[in-house]
């Protein structure tokens, strides 16, 4: 039947591609490995890779009946081709190629919307003082990831579980909240038509956002920097202009956070993923980055009362793909 066990679980990157295990009911995802998108033609031939994998320490295991695959990319259709990867598969073709009864795509924030009400304590570092994150929650809860992207989602409860509400808010217009920001968005958009909040809050944005405080701030840098430079040279404090960057980066965020929780109404706390914000460190907890997500005039206390919490486990989108199989039987 559809659901059946054991489960394949993916959660596929331009770069990696992560899998993992379901043995049975109430299990956790197990024997998860990690494989390079490049060494594979399609993520069928990728899981037939783990599968061998699997099969050299549980040689006893039988094959996948469902699956659930989370990939960086916008799902219509059959059709799925992976926005920073050579990937471009038939969700169909890859279910018979593997020989399953149920094979599920979900968007990569899709999946980790759908890991955040299991998630504990020891996967979270919470921001304090803030409330903190309720267990079990009973309000929505809504994601964002500053990443090579900046991904949004969230997910609301209904009876039965989780509604995941995948969207592309990563895309919505990116607000200044003083002259300095007002000054760095006035120049970004001599270059850009539209000033998204991922055309400043990712990988491929803080580069620009870089570039742009050095100019508001009249700084002589004549070279671009890599994103992971511009991360090293702020949180070494080797840096001013990385360092300010760096500041501006996260007080964007938390007004940006605030307004995906004022949109979503997502009381029950707004997760940070991705993988910029855990290299940032104490820099992050020190930064403005809860005081701006608060900052909204008269619905101050509102988001006073929202918690706020940094993902640390990387392996949550897993969890989350097997969540979409268990609603998928109920």
């Amino acid at each position: 039947m559809s659901g059946a066990y054991p489960w394949l679980v993916a959660d596929i990157g331009g770069t990696n591609a992560r899998f993992g295990w379901v043995a049975g009911p109430g299990r956790p995802v197990e024997h998860v490995r990690v494989l390079p998108v490049t060494a594979h033609a399609s993520p069928a031939e990728a899981a037939r890779a783990y599968l061998l994998l699997l099969s050299e320490v549980e040689p006893a295991t039988a094959a996948p009946r469902s699956a659930a695959f989370a990939v960086a990319t916008a799902i219509d259709g059959d059709r799925i081709e992976l926005t920073n990867a050579h990937w471009s598969f038939s969700r169909a073709q890859t279910q018979a190629a593997l020989g399953l009864d149920l094979l599920l795509m979900l968007n990569d924030f899709e999946a980790l919307a759908l890991s955040l009400p299991r998630l504990t304590a020891q996967q979270l570092r919470q921001w304090q003082p803030a409330p903190l994150v309720a267990q079990p929650p009973i309000h929505a809860l809504a994601v964002i990831g500053p990443g090579t992207g900046l991904g949004v989602a969230g997910v609301a409860p209904v009876a039965g579980g989780w509604l995941a509400l995948p969207g592309e808010g990563g895309h919505a217009t990116l607000a200044a909240a003083d002259d300095f920001e007002s000054a760095l968005l006035a120049h970004v958009r001599r270059d850009f038509e539209h000033v998204s909040a991922e055309r400043l809050l990712s990988g491929i944005g803080l580069p620009v956002l870089h570039g742009a405080v050095a100019q508001v701030l009249g700084s002589a840098v004549v070279q671009s920097l890599a994103t992971e430079t511009i991360v090293e040279r702020a949180v070494a404090g080797l840096d001013p202009v990385c360092e300010r960057t760096i500041d501006a980066f996260c007080a964007l965020l938390g007004s940006f956070a605030g307004n995906v929780a004022l949109t979503l109404g997502a009381r029950g706390g707004v997760f940070v993923g991705g993988g910029i914000v855990p290299r940032l460190g104490e820099r992050f907890f020190a930064s403005e980055f809860r005081a701006r997500f608060e900052a909204k005039g008269r619905f101050r206390p509102y988001l006073q009362a929202i918690p706020t919490a940094l993902i640390t486990d990387t392996l949550v989108a897993l969890a989350g793909a097997a969540q979409a199989i268990e609603q998928w039987r109920a």
